[in-house]
């Protein structure tokens, strides 16, 4: 499902009055808020769904693949989810 169908997704749970606009702002909401969440507290739950999480990568060496050559990897951080085990067990 991309985003164009999660939209039209939640413009039908809305009901039939709802319209393509106001499901991309309910969208627009959420994901802006969890965005908010993780950049603020570093986690954000949601009961029965899951937890987005920043995952911090340590530096390590690694290899240019086309040369062959070994390179400096810098530490990053990236974002994880992990479902709940109720999703788990719904799929």
């Amino acid at each position: 499902m991309n985003k164009a169908e999660l939209v039209e997704a939640i413009q039908k749970a809305l009901g039939k009055d709802a319209t393509k606009r106001a499901a991309e702002d309910s969208l627009a909401a959420v994901l802006g808020s969890i965005e908010k969440g993780i950049k603020k507290d570093k986690k954000v739950q949601i009961i029965g769904f899951g937890t987005f999480e920043v995952k911090k990568r340590a530096a390590r060496q690694g290899r240019n693949p086309k040369t062959g050559e070994a390179m400096k990897i810098a530490a990053s951080k990236s974002v994880g989810f992990k479902a709940s085990s109720t999703l788990k067990a719904g799929l």
